[in-house]
């Protein structure tokens, strides 16, 4: 499992009906890895996973694996109200090809460090898969802390990375600190990315990437090899487009993007709506000055 460069966190494509799309999903697939994205991350937030059925979850996975082949691994993300299921579909994820697991803790329970360790290493030890354990106290209001992240890792071999999205960079270097080169750290922050792959990370797991894949690739590599100058200028660009990801109507906007470049339907299932009013207003504000001042790469 390569937990290192630009992993998109794909959205569930939908017909009118609001069921999955499979052709439409499979063709999104081989355009992020035709872009340079080196893996894909199926059924996260932005890919409405609350709203996905066990069955649609694994449906999902197979789909993005025959989509992609051998050319890039299919992870799919593990979040449940219950123990019992996240294990479950972490071993009908195994069955299904997927070749990583992003680990969430439980939806809507959030409570210590004794029950979160107890949830989040059953699902890591369903399976040989590599794991991912994904830190986003703001989303869910469980927050790993570096020496917790540690305590796993030494437990659990197939811990091999996490994403952080707790919005402090400086959590990317205290988890560096205590683990070293152990664990691969993954930015899960659109806007955060720049910042997070000079403080030490090596992977992004990111949204707008779902509407601008090569741009997405592109701010990647020249902030990963030293091309601040490159990155920075393309940072300035993308950091609007980037914003969208980070606020409650994420998944809404960035369809909405999606939808708006060609790539994709702005459907999204209840109790989402699709965007409208100010929100509409302010995303056809942002992506109409991001097309006139697109930058060359």
């Amino acid at each position: 499992m390569n937990w290192k460069g630009v992993l998109p966190a794909i959205t569930t494509n939908l017909h009118a009906d609001l069921s999955v799309d499979h052709a439409a999903l499979a063709a999104h697939c081989r355009w992020m890895i035709d872009s340079g994205c080196t893996g894909i991350v199926a059924g996260g937030s932005l890919g409405e996973a609350a709203t996905l059925s066990f069955a649609e979850k694994i449906a999902i996975v197979e789909t993005c694996v025959k989509a992609v082949g051998e050319r890039a691994p299919v992870v799919l993300g593990i979040a449940s109200l219950s123990t019992a299921e996240a294990v479950a579909l972490a071993r009908a994820a195994a069955q299904a090809g997927a070749q990583g697991l992003m680990v969430l803790p439980p939806y809507v329970y959030a409570s210590d460090w004794r029950e979160m360790r107890a949830h989040v290493g059953a699902v890591i030890a369903a399976t040989e898969l590599s794991c991912m354990l994904y830190n986003n106290p703001p989303a869910y209001k469980t927050d790993f802390l570096p020496e917790q992240i540690a305590e796993l890792a030494a437990v659990h071999p197939n811990l091999q990375a996490v994403k952080e999205s707790s919005g402090d960079v400086r959590r990317v270097t205290a988890i560096r600190a205590i683990c070293g080169r152990r664990l691969e750290i993954l930015v899960g922050m659109d806007d955060a990315i720049v910042e997070g792959i000079y403080a030490g990370a090596t992977g992004w797991i990111a949204g707008l990437v779902n509407a601008f894949p090569a741009e997405s690739v592109a701010l990647f590599d020249y902030a990963s090899h030293g091309d601040k100058v490159r990155a920075a200028a393309l940072y300035i660009w993308f950091l609007p487009l980037l914003r969208l990801d980070t606020v409650p109507k994420f998944v809404q906007l960035i369809k909405w993007v999606q939808a708006e470049v060609g790539r994709g339907t702005p459907y999204v299932r209840p109790p989402r709506l699709e965007i409208a009013g100010a929100d509409l207003a302010h995303a056809q504000a942002v992506l109409a000055k991001a097309r006139q001042d697109h930058p060359k790469l």
